[in-house]
């Protein structure tokens, strides 16, 4: 039977399939949770499918998907979510999170773009949000996202954000690498922006390295280590929530797994200086 997954928990890893063979080899206790984007695991046998399946007999797992289009024109794919809903079943997954953007205009564009921050986009992404949960049958999270340009602001970034999550009522995938690449590409002071999002709503937190373009853009990669001022970052976040459970990402440049599991071992010290052990399940709530 798959492990049971009520809420993420501790020092989490995003699997990636050059990982599977090295974590079923790793110790149990390796990472305390993974994450995957459901697109690419809906449907898939052989192999990875046997592989994957076993993996997830031994360690919690949570959907962050990667083409939901939550703020996008077309309408949303219904199929998608059905198939989504069905692997959440199949492997007792009970969290599924997606990026607050939009990636699709009359066929997918293979990026995640920025919505307009107006009322109208707020309402427009609320009310698919409720479509959404009304398949999935249960509350999604949504992510703040990185971005580099900004098609209309009627607000600011941070207002948008607490407004989409008031009307919609989701939760929040809280991603400290992209409030710091925000921070930098757009001028604005992390600390405070990280204290203005609606914290109580958070379910857990992305952490990631990314690109140094120039000292005023950074690209958010996920193929990079964390550096020290994302480090400081989610220490902050931690002194204002507790060890909340964290997840690294790391999508391409893959170092061997002991040097990621390196990286695991840092959010655990985090953790374990803010609270709890990093293994308690926290309550949502």
């Amino acid at each position: 039977m798959p492990c049971s997954n009520t809420e993420p928990a501790g020092a989490g890893l995003g699997l990636r399939r050059a990982l599977l063979g090295p974590l079923l080899s790793a110790d149990q206790g390796a990472v305390d949770f993974l994450e995957v984007a459901p697109e690419n695991w809906i449907r898939v046998g052989g192999r990875y499918g046997r592989q994957f399946r076993e993996l997830v007999q031994r360690c919690p797992l949570v959907f962050h998907g990667l083409s939901l289009d939550i703020g996008g024109p077309d309408p949303l794919d219904k199929e998608l979510l059905r198939a989504v809903r069905a692997l959440m079943d199949e492997l007792g997954v009970s969290l599924y999170s997606e990026h607050l953007s939009w990636c699709a205009a009359e066929g997918h564009l293979y990026d995640l773009l920025p919505i307009p921050f107006t009322d109208e986009a707020v309402r427009h992404v609320a009310e698919r949000v409720q479509q959404v949960q009304d398949v999935i049958g249960a509350p999604i999270a949504l992510e703040n996202a990185s971005y580099y340009a900004q098609p209309h602001a009627a607000m600011s970034e941070l207002e948008f954000i607490n407004a989409v999550v008031a009307a919609s009522g989701c939760d929040l995938l809280l991603d400290v690498n992209n409030i710091y690449v925000n921070s930098i590409n757009h001028g604005y002071e992390a600390s405070a922006f990280l204290r203005g999002l609606p914290l109580e709503r958070v379910r857990y937190v992305h952490v990631a390295g990314h690109y140094d373009e120039a000292p005023d853009l950074k690209v958010d990669t996920h193929g990079a280590d964390v550096i020290d001022p994302v480090w400081n970052l989610l220490a902050e976040a931690y002194d204002l929530l507790g060890p909340v459970p964290t997840l690294l990402e790391r999508d391409f440049n893959l170092p061997p797994l002991p040097q990621l599991l390196q990286e695991v071992a840092q959010i655990r010290r985090l953790q374990a200086r803010y609270g709890v052990d990093s293994v308690e399940v926290r309550a949502h709530g």
